[in-house]
Parts: C-alpha cells; structure tokens; sequence
C-alpha cells in the first residue's frame, strides 16, 4: 500500500534529530512493521529540534532540565503533528503533561556506562589531575567519588560531538551510556564498562520509551504487540523513587530496578555533588508493588538525608 503526508492512516513518529534520536526511531518503526507487517512507506519520521539541542553552551541543570528534550515534541502530539514520540527514558521528567503518558517501552539495553579514552585503559588507569568530560551530574559525582583527584567538567553535545571534542585532547576521557553507543554500532569506540556495582546507573539508562496521548486508541492498539511489561515494572519502579526525590538534571541520582518472574528488586542510591557524600537503599519484593517500594525507597533516602543533603543535593542551597 502506497502512503503519502496527506493519508490519515501514515504512523507519524517524532523524534530528536541527533543520530542515538533516530537509530531509536528507526528500532521502533523496524519493530512495529514487523508487530503488523506494515511497509516503511506506512511510516513518516517527523524531525523536531528541541530547546535542548539548540542550547549547548550551559549544563542543563541551569537552563530547565530534562523537559527541556521533550517540550518541543509534547507540543507536536498535543497539536497532532505526531501520533507517537521516541525518547530514550532517562530524558524523560518524571511529571508529563495532562492527557500525554508513557504508553509503550522496548526491552531494555545493558544499562552501564562506558569509559572512552584514546590514551588511557580505565578510569582507575588516568593520571591524577586528567580532565574527564561528563554533562551529568551523576557521572560528575560518581568520578569525584571514585577519583577526587581527577578534574571533571561539563561536557555537552550529542555522541558525535563528544568523541570529536575527545579526540581534540579537550578532554583525557569522557563516558557515556553503553546503550547508546550499541544502538549507533560504535561498541569499537568503548575503552572499558564500569561496573554497575562501584558506578550504578542514571534512572532509566537503556530503555527506549514511547509517549503518545492517552486516549488515542488506535496508536495504543499499535504499540501493545511491542511494549515490553518486564523493563516497564522496572521504569515504574526507578521513575517513583526519582519523583519522590524531585529528581531533575541538578540531581545526582542512580537506581536500577531488576525483574526476575514476578520478584522486582533496586538499589537506589542519591550522592552529593562531590561524592563525598552517599545515601543508598535497596528493595525486593512482587512487581506488582513496583511503584509503592520505588516512592518508599525515595521516601526513605530523602528522611535519612535531612534537608541540608537535600538542599545540596538538589541544588536548592
């Protein structure tokens, strides 16, 4: 069946433009032609450029945080300029708009980070005062935990960018989501994975999420054969213990959320933007009360925490 812009029926997806944005689009479009035997042709792949990809010179802690990836593409669907929107789950607030909502996740990548270095082997390898370039807090916090002798900066821009500033000796090493790097077919690029124990993850690291309007049946009937229910009780579970702390980009927080049959077990963990300082707790129990131990392991950091670590934590002091 042939499809122009002008057929009701074209699955019109939205995505960011940078290259990780659309690998993740077309992962998406590759799984539903399959899900309903649909040609590419049935698809259109709407580019939108967000505030975020046009600001680079700032962390984004200081211009907005993470909406500031989605507004652009939340305006799209309200406006039905889309039917669906890719993202990758980690950008995503914690809070949506009224009437759009996470309808769909595909199975979720290997959640660690990468350590990338042209010089040196690990981070354990780089001499003491080596410049390591990171945009996230937690990454930051997590270097200086492991390292405080090493000097981080903020280090932003897509993938692409970061290895060209890597390679211009900006920086000694930099590190990014293992994920993203295997979604782009540059595994070769990786020097070393840190391990999730010593260096847990951002919340949501690895899974592709999927946002449409709440009461579009016929997209949500088009995303059911793909969604994913194991990595969505995990999303669940990491984005309730992140709104609990009003966990934003000015946030150094991890959590990893696992799922084995019907058991879901995290390990949460909040760090003052040093990494001097560290509060961590864990939870086990049914996938059912996913959401209820995410809020409650939140709950409990924040009162362990009191509100001076909170102030620094996140950026209110």
């Amino acid at each position: 069946m042939q499809t122009s812009s002008s057929d009701t029926s074209l699955i019109r997806i939205g995505t960011r433009g940078s290259a990780l944005a659309l690998a993740q689009a077309h992962e998406t479009r590759k799984r539903l032609m399959a899900a309903h035997d649909l040609p590419e042709s049935a698809f259109d792949i709407v580019v939108i450029k967000t505030t975020g990809d046009m600001i680079l010179d700032r962390p984004l802690s200081e211009i907005g945080g993470k909406g500031l990836f989605t507004k652009e593409i939340e305006e799209a669907l309200y406006d039905g300029r889309i039917d669906l929107a890719v993202h990758s789950s980690k950008d995503m607030p914690t809070v949506l708009p009224d009437g759009l909502a996470i309808t769909a996740f595909l199975p979720r990548e290997d959640v660690r980070d990468a350590f990338i270095s042209d010089k040196w082997s690990s981070l354990e390898d780089l001499p003491e005062g080596a410049v390591v370039g990171t945009a996230s807090l937690r990454r930051q916090a997590l270097v200086k935990r492991l390292r405080p002798d090493l000097e981080v900066i903020t280090f932003r821009g897509n993938v692409q960018t970061r290895m060209e500033k890597l390679r211009r000796g900006d920086v000694a090493a930099t590190l990014l989501a293992n994920a993203g790097l295997r979604r782009l077919g540059m595994e070769e690029e990786i020097t070393d994975l840190l391990d999730e124990d010593s260096f847990p993850p951002a919340i949501g690291q690895g899974a592709i999420c999927i946002e449409s309007r709440e009461n579009d049946e016929r997209i949500l009937s088009l995303l059911a054969p793909i969604h994913h229910p194991e990595t969505a009780h995990a999303l669940i579970m990491e984005r309730a213990f992140l709104r609990t702390l009003d966990g934003s980009c000015r946030t150094p927080i991890a959590g990893r959320a696992i799922v084995e049959g019907d058991t879901i077990t995290f390990r949460g963990i909040i760090l003052t933007p040093d990494g001097r300082e560290v509060l961590e707790t864990t939870r086990r129990g049914p996938v059912s009360d996913a959401e209820t131990m995410g809020r409650d392991a939140g709950e409990e950091l924040k009162a362990q925490a009191g509100p001076e670590f909170m102030a620094e934590v996140l950026g209110h002091g």
